[in-house]
């Protein structure tokens, strides 16, 4: 089965960085674009970031446009999102997935369980 696995959440102040990864169980995923999503408590899962197969081509929400960047290793089958001056509105659970198409949001057809990020004031 098909896994897609986060890791590097934790608890951050507020200016703080965190580097969240994601590991895909199958080197298939090195074709796939990938991307980062998060859903906050009470609120709907939002698109963060994409990237395209390659790496070459990038897209970010206007909220975290400028503080996250998002990269891949296809050689590890990993997606890495790095967090800088963090907010507290960034706290969430964020979620990677994958698609066999670029896509700036939803739908995408691979999910992660998530990784909580919280960001103390």
């Amino acid at each position: 089965q098909v896994q897609l696995v986060e890791s590097g959440g934790g608890l951050v102040q507020a200016g703080g960085s965190l580097r969240l990864s994601c590991a895909a169980s199958e080197r298939t995923f090195s074709t796939y674009a990938r991307a980062w999503f998060r859903q906050a408590p009470g609120k709907e899962r939002e698109f963060v970031a994409a990237i395209s197969r390659t790496g070459s081509v990038t897209y970010y929400a206007d909220s975290v446009k400028g503080r996250f960047t998002i990269s891949r290793d296809n050689a590890k089958n990993t997606v890495y999102l790095q967090m800088a001056s963090l907010k507290p509105e960034d706290t969430a659970v964020y979620y990677c997935a994958a698609d066999r198409l670029f896509r700036l949001g939803f739908p995408y057809d691979y999910w992660g369980q998530g990784t909580q990020v919280t960001v103390s004031s």
